[in-house]
């Protein structure tokens, strides 16, 4: 069986991007091109979430679920450039073709993670198949929607309706995991420009650990795990996050009580 590989990214303005596109000099801050972008996207949307090829990735988080094991990870450091994690990430999924799993991936995720791959030179045909090299890639692959080579769960359950969408935080709560910690993704570029990449991964990290437990949820619903074997995911997961012995991970598990729903 494939290895299940969930995925979560977290972003910051591309101020190098911004730079260029409004012809900006290093007399003006790096914040203040992003608040620049900012007032500008308000503007014209209501919104200050910027556009999805103007998303710079710094952190890639991963949980892997293969055989007997499970463990996360973060790809992204402070002195990594952007097209190195990329390509890392992408190299992962050509070499092992996971089934990738995610939370809004479809609608957020992996658009930057095409576009910024693109700007940087990243390599990944693996990833690109549709039917070319492999045939059962022509009937399930990465990109379509409605296959599940990559399944976004929150697509899925919504229905591919947008306007069923449920917050990750708030579904894992009521299943009865521990939900989003430590921050959200508006104060992710605050955190960046502070120097605190350890707590943007670790928050990032945090995230995928909660879209991995409702994915098991989801496969027990769907009968591909009994009420039991769910149960000792759960168990899995939960010992290997407390052999980690890493803070954002005590602060998950005191969150998570050990009755389950």
């Amino acid at each position: 069986m494939n290895p299940t590989l969930v995925f979560d990214i977290e972003t910051i303005p591309d101020i190098a991007g911004l730079r260029a596109l409004h012809e900006l000099d290093t007399r003006v801050s790096d914040a203040e091109v992003a608040e620049m972008a900012f007032q500008l996207r308000r503007q014209k949307t209501g919104s200050d979430f910027l556009p999805h090829h103007l998303q710079r990735v710094v952190a890639i988080s991963c949980a892997l679920r293969e055989g007997d094991a499970f463990k996360v990870w973060s790809l992204g450091s402070l002195e990594e450039d952007e097209g190195s994690i990329i390509q890392r990430f992408f190299d992962g999924i050509d070499k092992y073709t996971p089934q990738l799993v995610s939370w809004n991936g479809g609608g957020f995720d992996l658009p930057v993670l095409h576009y910024r791959g693109l700007i940087h030179g990243v390599q990944c045909p693996r990833y690109w198949d549709m039917g070319e090299d492999d045939r059962d890639f022509k009937w399930n692959n990465y990109i379509s929607r409605y296959h599940t080579r990559h399944l976004d769960l929150m697509d899925l359950l919504a229905l591919y309706t947008g306007r069923a969408n449920a917050p990750l935080d708030e579904l894992a709560k009521l299943i009865g995991f521990p939900g989003k910690l430590g921050m959200d993704g508006s104060k992710v570029w605050e955190a960046y420009q502070q120097g605190k990449l350890d707590e943007i991964r670790n928050y990032c990290e945090t995230d995928v650990a909660n879209t991995y437990l409702v994915f098991a949820r989801f496969q027990m619903m769907r009968g591909v795990l009994s009420r039991e074997r769910f149960g000792k995911e759960c168990e899995l997961v939960r010992g290997e996050l407390a052999k980690l012995a890493l803070p954002h991970w005590e602060e998950f598990l005191a969150a998570w009580p050990e009755t389950k729903r």
